[in-house]
């Protein structure tokens, strides 16, 4: 429905600007009356959302700032502070630019009568369906501010699950690179010094040193052609990425990668199970959360899944029907949602097994990293046992001839 901004007087004379939604400008203009405003201008605003133009990747919304503002409404809204106020007070404190302007666009479109999820829905790269869905649930019940300190509560834990992760990524990743780094300087800058000595011997270089050589000089003369073959790889992934079938492909080696293959499959049962309670719970019909979880997830293959599910529940058959046929899902997901199913405790049980595959993702996640530090170490052994075979035996030949 269009929006359009509009300047005013009220009964009084004084000025009064905001913007109404309806369906055409003759529409707007009677709503304004009706809250005796006398309109001196009005227009359609431009479809200008700002995630469209502002939401780049140096400028982005995190997930935490949504957190944080769930939080400060729910507390405000239960004090019973109008919602507007409530928002141009969020303004200021919000220091993200981006996020700011968002909210300001929020409050005003919520003061010319827009209702708060329908305003949310025109920042999907900022609120997602899941997110907008669990606020009509608290605009019908009349408990919004209950259902923003739920959803504070579940964006909370989902930034500190991701936080733990990447946290315990930092340092292998940190090691790694920099351990490629300093490979790639001594292969520029080191080995063409050390080579030149074995060279002027003038002796049978062994077959490591030779190709030791051989990709320090490609490095060094040949640089610019690993930047262009790097440049291309990455733009011929992103087109790729814009096949359905690529997407599916890579969807399904991210479950079946040795090691990351169950912490992939960890993330994505967390993301569903987690998602379908808060959803249950909140009274939204089962077929309709499920649409709306098979969006969250995240995986293609997890997604078709949940989709055919709701055909099955529409045909009377239960909801673990499809999951259970599935290799990809382990049985006691199956299992405990029978359990949850014929009990009448679904959103109860869904929450258990979030809780445990969330603890399950954290072991996973320290486990692995535990594997990575010895593996390190392996691969510097590695590599300084390579320098050692391709230099440091040569010139040690070279120095017992003379």
């Amino acid at each position: 429905m269009p929006t359009y901004e509009y300047t005013a007087k009220d009964a009084e004379g004084k000025d009064a600007t905001g913007v109404v939604e309806a369906p055409s400008e003759d529409l707007a203009q009677d709503i304004l009356r009706e809250k005796a405003l006398f309109v001196v201008s009005i227009k359609e605003r431009r479809k200008k959302q700002l995630f469209q133009t502002s939401l780049s990747l140096f400028n982005r919304v995190p997930r935490r700032d949504v957190a944080i503002f769930s939080r400060q409404l729910a507390v405000m809204i239960s004090a019973t502070v109008p919602i507007v106020q409530a928002l141009r007070i969020l303004v200021k404190q919000t220091e993200n630019i981006a996020f700011k302007i968002i909210i300001s666009e929020i409050a005003d479109e919520i003061d010319g009568g827009a209702k708060l999820s329908a305003t949310l829905a025109r920042y999907p790269q900022v609120f997602n369906d899941f997110f907008i869905h669990m606020v009509r649930s608290g605009e019908t019940t009349g408990k919004l501010d209950e259902t923003l300190n739920y959803l504070a509560d579940q964006q909370e834990k989902d930034y500190d699950l991701v936080s733990k992760i990447k946290g315990a990524m930092i340092y292998p990743i940190f090691i790694l690179g920099a351990l490629v780094v300093v490979g790639v300087m001594m292969m520029i800058f080191v080995v063409p010094q050390l080579t030149e000595i074995l060279a002027a011997g003038g002796q049978e270089l062994p077959l490591m040193t030779k190709v030791l050589i051989g990709t320090s000089e490609f490095l060094v003369a040949r640089w610019w052609v690993l930047m262009i073959l790097a440049a291309g790889l990455y733009a011929a992934y992103r087109v790729l990425l814009r096949s359905q079938e690529t997407r599916n492909v890579i969807d399904r080696l991210k479950l079946k990668a040795p090691i990351f293959g169950s912490i992939f499959q960890k993330i994505y049962l967390v993301r569903f199970a987690r998602s379908l309670s808060t959803l249950v719970a909140s009274g939204i019909p089962i077929t309709r959360a499920l649409e709306i979880v098979a969006d969250v997830i995240g995986n293609r293959l997890y997604r078709s899944l949940t989709l055919a599910t709701i055909k099955e529940i529409e045909a009377g058959k239960s909801i673990s029907t499809v999951f259970a046929q599935s290799r990809d899902i382990p049985p006691m997901l199956t299992q405990m949602m029978n359990v949850g199913e014929s009990t009448g405790k679904l959103d109860f049980i869904l929450e258990k097994l979030a809780n445990f595959y969330s603890r399950e993702l954290e072991n996973s996640v320290q486990n692995l990293v535990s594997l990575i530090e010895p593996l390190i170490l392996v691969i510097m052994g590695v590599a300084v046992a390579l320098l050692v075979i391709a230099i440091l035996m040569p010139m040690y030949n070279l120095s017992s001839a003379i």
